[in-house]
C-alpha cells in the first residue's frame, strides 16, 4: 500500500516552456529545490519557492542534469540565498568550476545560462535526504550522458527529468554529436520499469500515474528513432528552433536565421546533401509554420 507524499513538503511546480518543472521538497530542517527552469524564468522560479517558502531559507538546489532549462534559475537562487548548497551530476563539476560553455552544450545549443556556483556531486548510487524523505540517487543516461533520476522508495514516487514523460522522453543530444546513445535511452527505461513507481513528475508536462503505459510510449518513440535516426535529428532541429523562438517571441526573420546558422548543433545536423544551410533551414521553419507553431509575416517570425 502507497500513500500521497505530505502536501505540505513536497511541491510539483509544472513550468511551461522555456523552463523545465521543478519540485520543492521541503523538510522540518531543510528545503531543497529539484531544478531550476530556464535563465529567462528564473525571476518566476525564484516567485514560486518564495511563496512556498514564506520566509524560511532554501539550503540546497539539485539539478539532475545541466541542461540550461533545468539549471538556468541556478544563479538566481544563489543571489537570494548565499547560503544555499548547489549538487550537480557527475561529469560537469569542472566545467562548472571553469565555466566552460563548450563542454556544458550551452553553447552548442545556442542557448544562454547564467553563470552558477556548484559545490557538490550528486553521485548515483548514493541517497540524501530532502523533504524529511530519503531520495535515491540512479544514473539515467541517454538524454544527457550525466543526467540523473531521483527516487523515493517509500512512497515509489519517481523525479524523471527528462529520462521519462507521459509521452517520450528528451532529445537524445549525445546522438547529435554522434555518440550512439540509443541503447541508453532503452537501458534508462528498463530502470524507470523496475522501480514500479506509482507516480512520476517528469522534466515537462504534467505529473502522471499510468507509468507502465507511459514506458510503453516511450519504447515505441526510442524504436522509431532506431529505426529512422533522421527522424530523430529533424525532430532534435525542431526542439531547438522552436526552444529559441519562444524565447524570442518574435524577431527580423533574416536575424533568426542568421543565429541558427550559428548554433553549432544545428549546423551539424543539415543534412550532407543539403550544402545551402539558409534554405534547409528555411525549409524546417516552414515545417513548424505549416504545423502552427511559428508564424512568418512581413520578413517577421512569430512564435505561435
Amino acid at each position: 500500500m502507497h500513500t500521497e507524499l505530505p502536501e505540505h513538503n513536497f511541491h510539483f511546480f509544472e513550468r511551461g516552456w522555456l523552463s523545465s518543472n521543478n519540485v520543492l521538497l521541503m523538510g522540518a530542517q531543510d528545503a531543497t529545490l529539484v531544478d531550476s527552469g530556464y535563465v529567462t524564468h528564473a525571476d518566476q522560479t525564484l516567485a514560486l519557492v518564495q511563496s512556498h517558502l514564506k520566509g524560511r531559507n532554501l539550503s540546497h538546489i539539485v539539478n539532475t542534469h545541466l541542461h540550461s532549462d533545468h539549471c538556468g534559475g541556478n544563479a538566481r537562487l544563489q543571489s537570494a540565498y548565499p547560503e544555499v548548497q548547489t549538487w550537480i551530476p557527475p561529469g560537469h563539476f569542472e566545467a562548472v568550476q571553469l565555466w566552460d560553455e563548450d563542454v556544458l552544450t550551452f553553447q552548442a545549443t545556442g542557448q544562454q545560462c547564467a553563470v552558477f556556483e556548484a559545490n557538490h556531486v550528486l553521485k548515483p548510487g548514493t541517497e540524501f535526504l530532502a523533504g524529511d524523505l530519503t531520495w535515491e540517487v540512479h544514473a539515467a543516461p541517454g538524454h544527457d550522458p550525466h543526467s540523473v533520476v531521483l527516487f523515493e522508495p517509500s512512497h515509489r514516487h519517481l523525479i524523471s527529468a527528462d529520462a521519462l514523460w507521459s509521452n517520450g522522453f528528451g532529445v537524445v543530444f549525445p546522438e547529435l554529436d554522434g555518440i550512439h546513445a540509443f541503447d541508453e535511452v532503452a537501458a534508462t527505461l528498463d530502470l524507470i520499469e523496475q522501480f514500479n513507481a506509482t507516480k512520476v513528475f517528469p522534466g515537462h508536462g504534467g505529473a502522471f500515474t499510468d507509468v507502465r503505459e507511459a514506458i510503453t510510449r516511450a519504447r515505441s518513440r526510442l524504436d522509431q528513432f532506431v529505426h529512422n535516426p533522421q527522424k530523430h535529428i529533424a525532430y532534435a532541429t525542431k526542439v531547438l528552433l522552436k526552444f529559441k523562438l519562444m524565447e524570442f517571441q518574435a524577431l527580423p526573420l533574416h536575424d533568426f536565421l542568421k543565429w541558427a546558422s550559428l548554433c553549432p548543433f544545428l549546423v551539424s545536423m543539415c543534412p550532407v546533401d543539403k550544402p545551402d544551410l539558409e534554405a534547409w533551414l528555411r525549409s524546417v521553419l516552414d515545417q513548424l509554420v505549416q504545423s502552427g507553431a511559428a508564424r512568418i509575416q512581413d520578413q517577421l517570425i512569430f512564435n505561435t
